[in-house]
């Protein structure tokens, strides 16, 4: 494949994924779209629409790691994980309203978010390295969402799609990482005090920190590290749940121990709690 043509697919694909974002229309699948199975594709798709998302004025404040849980990958196939971008205008504080409208297929999910204080621009960070460049460790929720209908997601789809980024809430305390049994932390997600999602630190590739330092080493290959100030979703303690709407007052309350609880609450309209 020429290089030339590489790149009009690229574009190509970019374009549908921006475009069902815009219309609020889920797309086919795109990985019939390029090569079978090339994430260098699909990343440098990833890199397109994220141009274009920053072309409109948001701006880049971290990283997710997704398809880190059995649960998770289990659920869509998927058996390696990927990453995408977060950028500012998808974070919420804890029990801030979030709009449904602006997601199409929304799942939700409960992680540990890591604040980094230092960059990791060095060439193989460590697991050490990042416990020292992490400032701080918050509960978060996120969620995730596809562009791509029904979620019928292969790697190339989830991939070229942000890794199905969404938006993510984070909590307000936060914890020192060697305050916080990671691995043995463990998680219950409520919806209306019912549970819906349990699991543990050591579902997210054996612990939260591991999965972080699967990204700093990947970062710095491709040569876009993690940098002082950026928030890290380290991945799913436990399956993800679809967010269901609902007209009474209702929302998601992960919990995590060591770490505390945050809420996620959606509106589907003024004045009205999803």
């Amino acid at each position: 494949m020429t290089r030339t043509s590489t790149d009009t697919r690229v574009s190509h694909v970019a374009r549908l994924l921006v475009e069902a974002r815009q219309l609020r229309e889920p797309c086919p699948p795109v990985r019939d779209e390029l090569a079978e199975g090339d994430l260098d594709q699909a990343y440098a798709v990833q890199e397109a629409v994220i141009e274009s998302l920053l072309r409109q004025g948001r701006h880049r404040v971290g990283r997710k790691i997704g398809l880190t849980s059995p649960a998770v990958q289990r659920q869509f196939g998927v058996y390696q994980p990927d990453f995408g971008m977060l950028l500012d205008d998808a974070v919420y504080a804890d029990r801030e309203a979030i709009p449904l409208a602006g997601f199409l297929q929304p799942r939700a999910e409960a992680e540990v978010a890591f604040v980094l204080g230092t960059d990791l621009d060095i060439p193989s960070p460590t697991v050490a390295d990042v416990l020292r460049a992490t400032e701080y460790l918050l509960p978060a929720i996120e969620i995730v969402d596809s562009r791509v209908a029904g979620w019928d997601i292969q790697i190339v789809d989830t991939v070229a799609d942000n890794a199905s980024t969404g938006a993510a809430v984070l909590g307000t305390t936060p914890v020192r990482p060697g305050a916080v049994d990671l691995v043995r932390a463990g998680m219950a997600m409520e919806r209306t005090g019912t549970v819906v999602s349990t699991g543990a630190g050591a579902a997210c590739l054996g612990s939260p920190v591991s999965a972080v330092t699967w990204l700093a080493r990947t970062l710095a290959r491709r040569g876009d590290p993690l940098r002082a100030g950026e928030v890290v979703l380290s991945g799913a303690l436990g399956p993800m749940v679809p967010v269901v709407p609902a007209r009474a007052a209702t929302g998601y309350r992960a919990r995590i121990h060591g770490l505390g609880e945050v809420h996620a609450v959606f509106t589907q309209e003024e004045g009205e709690v999803a």
